[in-house]
């Protein structure tokens, strides 16, 4: 059997294929794309969630008797928020009139002269012997009737005293953060026996703020 001499044999070796080796730099360069792709779907999520906070966070209704400042909750009552938002970039309030107020009760202002959801809250000498301290029955609540929306109907209440049966009427959807001395003195306005204001009031126009 001839002998493979020590040359031939070296270069039979160099000549066979062995596994490809992966250098340092490539392992590292992989490690940062892998990063990058799971930052990006990573921060989809705040994405997501910008689109929300980005939604006006403010409402400052501009009245004769000066600025009232409502915070709106955007978390707990979204859809009506979503509604209140359209309609006010509509233009739906500006010129809205305060057509009841109910002393140490409500401020009602809408296009229709009846009382609709505070119509019971008109009963003299009714009185509570309880009242309930949770966030939505405290006074300065900014809400609307739970009736069906629409571009026509889509009154606006704000409480001026707890009312303990205010979830059985209304939606709170924000809260009066500044100007409860405007729509105190709103509440103060004479009245006649239907509690309409002798002397017409009203909204102005309204203003969309993020923050204050």
């Amino acid at each position: 059997m001839a002998r493979i001499k020590p040359q031939a044999l070296l270069q039979q070796s160099k000549n066979k294929k062995g596994p490809a080796r992966i250098s340092v730099t490539t392992i590292i360069m992989s490690s940062i794309q892998i990063e990058n792709r799971q930052s990006v779907v990573e921060g989809d999520n705040p994405f997501m969630d910008s689109k929300k906070s980005d939604l006006p966070g403010y409402a400052i209704l501009d009245t004769a008797k000066g600025s009232i400042t409502v915070e709106l909750f955007k978390d707990s009552s979204p859809e009506v928020v979503d509604q209140f938002l359209d309609l006010c970039q509509r233009g739906n309030f500006n010129g809205m009139l305060f057509r009841h107020v109910i002393k140490h009760y409500v401020i009602q202002a809408g296009d229709s002269d009846k009382l609709g959801a505070a119509e019971d809250w008109t009963l003299k000498g009714k009185h509570y012997n309880q009242l309930d301290t949770s966030l939505k029955h405290e006074a300065f609540m900014f809400g609307t009737s739970k009736a069906k929306h629409d571009n026509r109907v889509f009154e606006l209440f704000i409480t001026t005293a707890p009312i303990p049966d205010l979830n059985e009427k209304l939606i709170a959807f924000g809260k009066v953060v500044k100007g409860e001395d405007v729509v105190q003195e709103i509440e103060e306005v004479d009245i006649d026996e239907h509690y309409r204001p002798k002397s017409s009031i009203g909204i102005r126009r309204v203003t969309l703020k993020q923050s204050i």
